[in-house]
């Protein structure tokens, strides 16, 4: 079977690392090579610019423009060096966030739709995952949970209108979308794990 690219997507507080436990163990249940990545993340340089998107140097943030430019240089390292090689090797890769979190966070939650759509299209052309899986949920609830863990990080302290933004276009990204599914995450976590599971066992039996 060759690679496949399996794709997380949410809003904070949705329940990624469940899902990406939950799809993990589908696939290790079917005896399917694969591998984890995060975005912004998943190779030293690209680590080094999520600390800086994130942190900035002495309480110097970077600007929306600027975040959307290092979110892509990671994206582009990590794409390059971990993703398509592990691909071409027939291995699967579930990721942690990919282009459609630029779309709906910096796209739809900054208004830099045109900006991030010009940019993916230049560095990524037509390389996309196989399939989303996108945790669906009210921006409030999931705030209520991320706050239950600790400390809020930048993005999680932006205006709850970002979120609401952010979910409108992942929203429209998702729905009608073939190459996705959308999972109601304020189910409970056993239900949300359910539908998941049934969702990633679905898109193997297409990909044989």
């Amino acid at each position: 079977m060759n690679g496949k690219f399996i794709v997380i997507e949410g809003l904070e507080g949705a329940g990624k690392s469940n899902a990406v436990r939950v799809v993990n163990q589908v696939l290790a249940a079917q005896g399917i090579d694969f591998i984890n990545t995060r975005e912004p993340g998943g190779t030293p340089i690209a680590e080094a610019l999520r600390d800086l998107w994130k942190q900035g140097i002495d309480g110097e943030h970077t600007t929306d423009k600027a975040e959307v430019l290092m979110i892509f240089a990671a994206r582009t390292q990590l794409v390059e060096t971990v993703i398509q090689p592990a691909l071409a090797q027939g291995k699967w890769v579930v990721g942690d966030r990919h282009n459609m979190s630029s779309q709906a966070y910096q796209g739809g939650g900054r208004n830099l739709a045109a900006l991030v759509d010009n940019i993916g299209n230049a560095i990524l052309g037509d390389f996309e995952p196989d399939f989303t899986l996108y945790l669906d949920l009210d921006p409030a609830i999931g705030l209520a949970r991320a706050k239950g863990r600790g400390a809020l990080d930048r993005i999680e302290q932006q205006h709850i209108d970002f979120f609401y933004r952010t979910r409108q276009r992942y929203l429209a990204l998702t729905q009608n979308n073939p190459k996705a599914v959308i999972i109601n995450a304020e189910q409970s976590i056993e239900q949300v794990s359910a539908d998941i599971q049934q969702a990633v066992e679905n898109f193997i039996k297409m990909a044989k």
